[in-house]
């Protein structure tokens, strides 16, 4: 079973173990099932080398916490260790293989390395979403060897992410935040063909500000993609609604001496952090009679205190809302989380690259191998020849 346990650590701690707990109704239902399970993930990118400090072992040890089943851990992911802890799994008991990423062959889809992994296992159940935008050998590569399915987890992301936003209720407002415009031009694109309004905070809105020619001072922007962003402008420009007021600052700080500005008022040498109370109370107007929202980006640097007012009041105003609600992972998930009112939302996706790729429309390859199964896969024995039926 593909799992994602990318769980942020300090100092070998856990910090957030939300990635833990979605995936136990998968383990749970296949432990009732009659499953012994093993499971495998990445954390981190140790870049194909071993490196202790991204060890899966506080996530057993939190797992072993969590499960009333016996859990085992395995040092390595492949290999004599791994082969070893497999044949001694008895039926109902639970075991986390070493990082997937302290091999080469997992980013780079291995052939060779898939198979090992492969081997320890009789079905794949992929419920990874936060890798499903990735075609690593853990979450593609095995699906060439076993008959893959998609856990619980995985067909709830579907579910939101995907069926919600094909055919959504009216009036539908995305949200698009974050530091990059040039990562999401295809999701602006693709949202701006569905969505009746597409509200723009963070950095993104810098692109398109300065598209229409306002001088933004120190603030990050993307020159590379102020045409597209005029384009989609002159385009779309009805449809997306921009800040008209920032919160500036004098220095990219957290103590940084800051004020309110309008758009075109930002002094020389100061950086746009966050979104004004204008843009706020504008944003928050529209999301009260939305029936479907999704949001994927935070409205400033929310890390520091002082610029964070923008993305908690979107946070909150997303939580009041009466219709859909859906929150597209990274920063934003953080954010829900942080302003209190992560229950109040119908889904907080755990994958913040694959549920911006959906958002793109564009398919995801550890998901394609799963739904693209024209027939069974051949049943082989031990030494890898085919069985008859």
């Amino acid at each position: 079973m593909r799992v994602d346990f990318n769980v942020p650590l300090q100092d070998g701690a856990i910090l957030d173990d939300r990635r833990i707990l979605a995936a136990l109704p998968t383990m749970n239902y296949l432990i009732e099932h009659g499953a012994s399970i093993v499971l495998c993930s990445h954390l981190g990118r140790p870049k194909g080398k071993a490196d202790p400090s991204l060890s899966l072992r506080p996530v057993y040890e939190r797992l072993r916490e969590l499960m009333e089943e016996p859990v085992h851990f395995a040092s390595d992911c492949v290999g004599p260790l791994a082969e070893k802890a497999v044949s001694e799994l008895k039926k109902g008991e639970i075991l986390l293989l070493e990082n997937t990423r302290f091999h080469a062959g997992e980013t780079s889809n291995d052939p060779d390395f898939a198979a090992q992994l492969a081997s320890l296992g009789e079905i794949f159940v992929n419920d990874a979403f936060g890798t499903a935008h990735r075609s690593h050998a853990s979450n593609v590569g095995v699906a060439k060897h076993l008959p893959a399915v998609a856990g619980f987890l995985i067909e709830k992301e579907l579910a939101f992410l995907g069926e919600a936003l094909e055919d959504p209720e009216h009036p539908y407002i995305a949200i698009l935040g974050g530091s990059k415009i040039a990562d999401k031009i295809g999701v602006v694109t693709h949202l701006l063909e569905r969505c009746d309004l597409l509200l723009v905070g963070g950095g993104i809105a810098n692109s398109f500000l300065e598209s229409k020619g306002l001088d933004l001072g120190a603030s990050r922007s993307e020159p590379e993609v102020l045409r597209t962003a005029a384009d989609l402008l002159a385009r779309d420009g009805n449809r997306i609604k921009l800040p008209v007021d920032l919160v500036v600052a004098d220095k990219f700080a957290e103590d940084a001496e800051h004020k309110i500005v309008d758009v075109d008022q930002v002094p020389e040498g100061w950086w746009s952090l966050d979104i004004g109370p204008q843009t706020i109370e504008s944003f928050t107007a529209v999301l009260e009679g939305a029936r479907t929202v999704v949001w994927n980006g935070p409205m400033g640097v929310y890390e520091f205190q002082a610029f964070s007012k923008g993305t908690i009041a979107i946070a909150h105003a997303l939580a009041q809302g009466k219709g859909m609600k859906i929150v597209g992972g990274g920063s934003s998930a953080d954010a829900v989380s942080l302003a209190g009112v992560e229950d109040q939302i119908d889904h907080v996706s755990t994958g913040g690259g694959a549920s911006l790729r959906m958002l793109e429309g564009r398919p995801l390859p550890g998901v394609s191998v799963l739904l693209d199964k024209q027939a069974p896969l051949p049943v082989l024995d031990e030494e890898g020849n085919e069985k008859p039926s």
